[in-house]
């Protein structure tokens, strides 16, 4: 006589625990596995960029570093000199004039830009003008255009015989017209206003891009609380393009402290050393002087510069995480809806 086999109910036997790791018992892989079963073959597709990036960033960066130590003239065998580049670098007045030359140039290439950029932008979004693409446009040529044929075309203008003087005796004011690009009083400013004419445009598209990304209902609930275009772009648009303002002066910063082809095809850091530049005399003890050593240090310093620069514009316009706080008037309190 045969018995039937017990059937499993409750109370009377236990079912086995589910694996760990999801559905179906699978156990999750680790990330040591799912590292390992990479296809090596992904690698081939960025391949091509990491040699590049190798061979033409990271092998003279390099190079660089180790020339820095070294007394170097590109022909003989180069003589150690341990700290000594460096030390000649922060030692010499003529390399302390050209920082405080580029500080200067800062305003000019970064802060002036930024504050055209952001009035432009904020009069272009609120005009709806037939033609207003084709005026973008044209604000933004100066940035796609050479720094040689900008450099060429600004001496031009700006020549003692040139359309600007010429502008200025037109209309009566020949005792300011001048060789600005000449005179040790004017050569830095005209540098400067060059610098402003190239970026503006960069900064006014980044800006203009963050507008359109704001929110239209922000600036209706604004105007319903009774504020006007100055308190908008103030309380709305400036905070918002708190992202925008940081890539701009970010980059703004870089072209100023970096800045050469403009300076070399305008002054070649003339009259003097008036406009004179740490990348000027990176270029020229590198290629006139022969002093390799000394110039890879001055290049190194300069990119530790810059580099600082930009984490500072990052650490300081990096925006806080939090709720943002909707717009209210000057005395309106927060309104809250009570429930019925």
């Amino acid at each position: 006589m045969s018995t039937a086999a017990p059937t499993s109910g409750a109370g009377t036997a236990t079912s086995a625990p589910p694996a760990r790791g999801g559905a179906g018992g699978r156990r999750r892989p680790s990330p040591v596995t799912r590292l390992s079963s990479l296809s090596w073959t992904s690698l081939l597709y960025v391949a091509p960029a990491l040699a590049f990036f190798g061979v033409f960033v990271l092998y003279p960066i390099g190079i660089s570093v180790w020339y820095s130590f070294y007394a170097y003239d590109g022909l003989t065998v180069g003589t150690p000199v341990g700290w000594g580049n460096y030390t000649a670098v922060f030692t010499d007045d003529r390399l302390r004039a050209a920082l405080l030359h580029s500080l200067v140039l800062l305003f000019f290439y970064a802060a002036l830009p930024v504050c055209v950029g952001l009035l432009l932008a904020g009069a272009m979004s609120r005009i709806r003008v037939y033609g207003l693409t084709v005026f973008r446009a044209v604000l933004f040529l100066p940035q796609i255009l050479s720094s040689v044929v900008v450099a060429v075309a600004w001496r031009n203008l700006l020549a003692e015989d040139g359309p600007v003087n010429a502008v200025l005796r037109a209309v009566g004011l020949g005792r300011f017209a001048t060789s600005w690009l000449g005179d040790f009083d004017t050569a830095l400013p005209s540098i400067g206003v060059i610098g402003t004419w190239v970026e503006y445009g960069l900064c006014m598209v980044l800006f203009l891009s963050g507008i359109v990304a704001i929110d239209r209902s922000t600036y209706e609930a604004a105007r319903l609380d009774g504020a006007g275009p100055v308190r908008e772009f103030f309380a709305i648009t400036l905070p918002a393009l708190r992202p925008q303002i940081s890539i701009a002066l970010i980059l703004t910063i870089t072209f100023a402290l970096r800045n050469f082809d403009l300076i070399w095809n305008t002054t070649r850091g003339g009259p003097g050393t008036t406009t004179t530049v740490p990348s000027l005399y990176v270029y020229q003890d590198a290629f006139q002087n022969r002093m390799l050593g000394r110039a890879s240090a001055l290049a190194l310093v300069l990119t530790l510069v810059i580099l600082l620069v930009v984490v500072v514009v990052q650490l300081a316009l990096r925006e806080r995480e939090g709720p943002r706080r909707r717009f209210t008037g000057p005395h309106t309190p927060d309104r809250k809806v009570q429930s019925s």
